[in-house]
């Protein structure tokens, strides 16, 4: 997977398909805020994140209070959003 920063444009266009993630850092970073039923639910999913993050070798930015989650992510290796970044919020997604 490219390590490549991605453009305005490819940027604006990745959003779309991610309607509920927000570009965050001046486009450096995208961000999304989960809300769960309670503490136990919100660190299930972050269990199951940490997972799927270990697995891809690319680890999130992220915080817990009680059942709220917020997730950023960022490629620091290219100081920018990726690919790699747009994937990984994909598969976030994926886990609800």
């Amino acid at each position: 997977m490219t390590l490549a920063r991605l453009n305005d444009a490819e940027r604006a266009a990745a959003l779309n398909d991610l309607p509920e993630w927000s570009e965050v850092r001046s486009g450096k970073a995208i961000e999304r805020q989960f809300t769960f039923a309670d503490f136990s639910e919100a660190f299930g999913f972050m269990t199951r994140v940490a997972l799927l993050a270990d697995s891809q070798d690319h680890h999130p930015e992220w915080s817990n209070v009680y059942n709220r989650v917020t997730i950023a992510l960022t490629t620091h290796d290219a100081d920018g959003l990726t690919q790699r970044d747009l994937t990984m919020a994909k598969a976030i997604d994926a886990l609800l």
